[in-house]
C-alpha cells in the first residue's frame, strides 16, 4: 500500500490539476483526498501500514497510453520496454499500420522469420490467443493491447500478389478476423502504402471493416497517401467509417513534403465536416517533423509485389532497374531530397557505417549517384532498412496537436538500450514522444494547456478504445501512473543520440507497482494483456 502525498493531480480528463494526496492499495486507487493533510481512513480505520511517498512539486498524470506503437515482437525479445517505461507510458496499442502479431501463416509468417531471427525469439504461435500467451509468458513491463492487421489477413490467406481477393479468400480473411476480434483485438488496422495492403481496394477494406465493426471494433489506417494525395486517402478513410459503420482513427496524420503542406485546411475541414456528420473520427500523431519507415518506400508499390525477394529481383534486373530509376527520378527530381532522407538502421555489418547518414552522404561514401546508392543498398539489406524522413511543417504539427480530436502516439517499437533491440539510430520519438509534449510544447511553447497535454496522452486514447478501468485517476480504477517534475520534464533523444531517456520523469506505476521509482527502472513487469 502505497500514500502518494502532496502531489498536483491532473486527472485525464482535461480539468485543472489539484492538490491532493493518493492512496494505492494493491493494483488499484483506492482513496483520492483532498485537501492536503487530510487523514486518510477505511472502514478499520487509519492505513498506517502504507509507505508514504512525499511527492511535493510534482504532478500525477495517469499513466500515458502510447496509441500508436509497434511493439508486439519487441516485446518478447525486451520486454522491460525501457524506452517506453522511463517516458511514463504505462500501455501500448501495437498492430498497428496493417502490421500485427497474428495471424500468422503462410507468406505472412515467412516474410518475418529475418525479423526474428534479429531479434533472437522464435515464433511459437500463429493466432493470438497463442500470441498472447506467449507475451504473458514474457512478463511485459507495461500492458499491451493490440489492432488485427490487414496485411496479416491479406498476406495469411493471400500471400503478397497485386490482385483482388476471390470470395473464398473473403471469406477466409473475415473468419481469421473474426478469430482475432474474438481473442481481444482492438480492430482492424490498415498500411495502404505497405505491401500486401497496398494492392486493396476500398470496397476490400469496407468489407473486412464490417466484419470487425459486428464486434465494436475500432478502423485504424496508416492511410494510402499522407504527400500529393493526403486528401484524398483522408476521404477513403472517412468512407470505410461510413459504409461500415465503424469508428475511424487516423494514424499519425501528416502532410508530407513542402508541395502538400498547404493542404492542412483542406484536410482538416474533411475531417471536421465528418465529424458534424455523426461520424466518429479522430487521429494521432507524434511531435516531430521527421517521418520513419522503410528506405524502400521510396520504391513505386509495384516495386513490392512477390515479397523482399522478389523486390530484389527487380533491383538486379538491368531494365527493371532503369524503370525504377525513371520512376523514383521522376517522382523525386529535386536533389535536396536525398539530403532528406537519412539511413536509420541496417542488418548488414558492411553497411553500418552509413546509419545516421542520409543518403545524399551515403552516394558520397558509396561513389555512387544517390538513386543507385539506394537501390545497392536495399539488395544488399534484402530490402529491409530503416530510413528517417524530414519532410514536414513545424507551423503544420503544431496546429494538428492542438486539434481537440487529435491524440499523441509515438508510432515506435519498444527498445532496449543495448541488446538485440539496440539496433541502428532509430527516430528519436521511441524514446521521447511523451515528455516533448510535456516539455516543449506545453510548457515551453504554450501550445497547450497542462491539463490539456495529459488529456491527449491519457484519457483521449483510453476513451477511443475503451479501455475500461484505465487512462484516468478516479477511485477503483487501475493504479497506472506518471509522476513527473512539471518544471524540468523534457526529452533528450536525438536524431543523432537516440537511446537517452527523458529528464523529469520520476515514478511511473503499473497496475499498483514501480516500474521506475526515483528516475530508474526497476525489475518489476507488471504489465498485462488488455483484450
Amino acid at each position: 500500500m502505497f500514500l502518494i502525498k502532496k502531489i498536483t493531480l491532473y486527472d485525464g480528463t482535461g480539468q485543472d490539476g489539484y492538490p491532493a494526496d493518493i492512496l494505492i492499495d494493491g493494483e488499484r486507487i483506492a482513496r483520492i483526498i483532498k485537501p492536503l493533510g487530510s487523514r486518510v481512513r477505511g472502514n478499520d480505520g487509519n492505513f498506517a501500514g502504507a509507505e508514504v511517498i512525499d511527492c511535493t512539486g510534482l504532478a500525477a498524470a495517469p499513466g500515458f497510453i502510447d496509441i500508436h506503437a509497434h511493439s508486439e515482437f519487441s516485446l518478447l525479445a525486451e520486454p522491460a520496454a525501457p524506452s517506453k517505461i522511463m517516458q511514463g507510458v504505462t500501455t501500448e496499442v501495437s498492430g498497428n499500420c496493417g502490421m500485427s502479431a497474428a495471424p500468422l501463416i503462410g507468406e505472412a509468417a515467412k516474410a518475418r522469420a529475418s525479423e526474428f531471427a534479429e531479434l533472437g525469439i522464435k515464433q511459437t504461435w500463429v493466432d493470438f490467443k497463442d500470441y498472447f500467451d506467449a507475451l504473458e509468458q514474457a512478463r511485459p513491463a507495461l500492458n499491451f493491447a493490440t489492432y488485427c492487421g490487414h496485411g496479416n489477413l491479406r498476406a495469411s490467406v493471400m500471400g503478397y500478389v497485386n490482385r483482388k481477393p476471390a470470395e473464398d479468400e473473403f471469406r477466409k480473411m473475415e473468419a481469421l478476423l473474426a478469430e482475432a476480434m474474438q481473442a481481444g483485438a482492438l480492430g482492424l488496422s490498415t498500411g495502404l502504402i505497405y505491401p500486401p495492403g497496398v494492392y486493396s481496394e476500398t470496397g476490400e477494406i469496407v468489407r473486412l471493416a464490417k466484419a470487425a465493426a459486428k464486434y465494436g471494433g475500432v478502423y485504424t489506417s496508416h492511410m494510402r497517401s499522407e504527400g500529393a494525395r493526403v486528401v484524398e486517402a483522408v476521404e477513403e478513410a472517412i468512407i470505410v467509417g461510413r459504409e461500415a459503420g465503424i469508428p475511424v482513427q487516423i494514424s499519425h496524420l501528416k502532410t508530407a513534403g513542402q508541395a502538400n503542406w498547404h493542404k492542412i485546411s483542406t484536410i482538416i475541414d474533411t475531417i471536421e465536416k465528418a465529424r458534424a456528420e455523426g461520424l466518429d473520427v479522430t487521429a494521432d500523431r507524434y511531435p516531430y517533423t521527421a517521418s520513419s519507415t522503410d528506405l524502400d518506400a521510396i520504391l513505386p508499390s509495384w516495386a513490392y509485389e512477390g515479397g523482399n525477394v522478389e523486390e530484389v529481383k527487380r533491383l538486379q534486373a538491368p531494365a527493371t532497374r532503369a524503370k525504377l530509376r525513371d520512376e523514383v527520378l521522376s517522382g523525386h527530381p529535386v536533389p535536396e531530397y536525398w539530403n532528406r532522407v537519412m539511413i536509420a538502421s541496417v542488418g548488414t555489418v558492411g553497411n553500418r557505417k552509413l546509419e545516421g547518414k542520409t543518403l545524399a552522404e551515403a552516394a558520397i561514401i558509396r561513389a555512387q549517384e544517390p538513386v543507385e546508392a539506394l537501390f545497392d543498398i536495399l539488395i544488399e539489406e534484402g530490402a529491409r532498412a530503416q530510413a528517417i524522413y524530414f519532410s514536414m511543417s513545424e507551423d503544420n504539427l503544431k496546429t494538428f496537436l492542438s486539434l481537440p480530436w487529435m491524440m499523441v502516439g509515438s508510432d515506435s517499437t519498444a527498445r532496449g538500450t543495448s541488446g538485440a533491440t539496440r539496433q541502428g539510430k532509430p527516430h528519436p520519438r521511441g524514446f521521447g514522444s511523451f515528455a516533448r509534449v510535456l516539455g516543449k510544447y506545453a510548457r515551453e511553447e504554450k501550445l497547450l494547456s497542462l491539463p490539456q497535454a495529459v488529456r491527449k496522452l491519457t484519457g483521449m486514447a483510453a476513451d477511443r478504445l475503451r479501455l475500461e478501468d484505465r487512462g484516468y485517476i478516479k477511485e477503483g480504477l487501475y493504479a497506472d501512473m506518471v509522476i513527473f517534475n512539471p518544471s524540468t520534464v523534457i526529452d533528450t533523444a536525438t536524431f543523432e543520440e537516440p537511446y537517452q531517456f527523458p529528464h523529469g520523469i520520476e515514478h511511473v506505476l503499473v497496475n499498483g507497482r514501480f516500474a521506475v521509482r526515483g528516475g530508474k527502472q526497476t525489475e518489476l513487469r507488471a504489465g498485462r494483456i488488455l483484450r
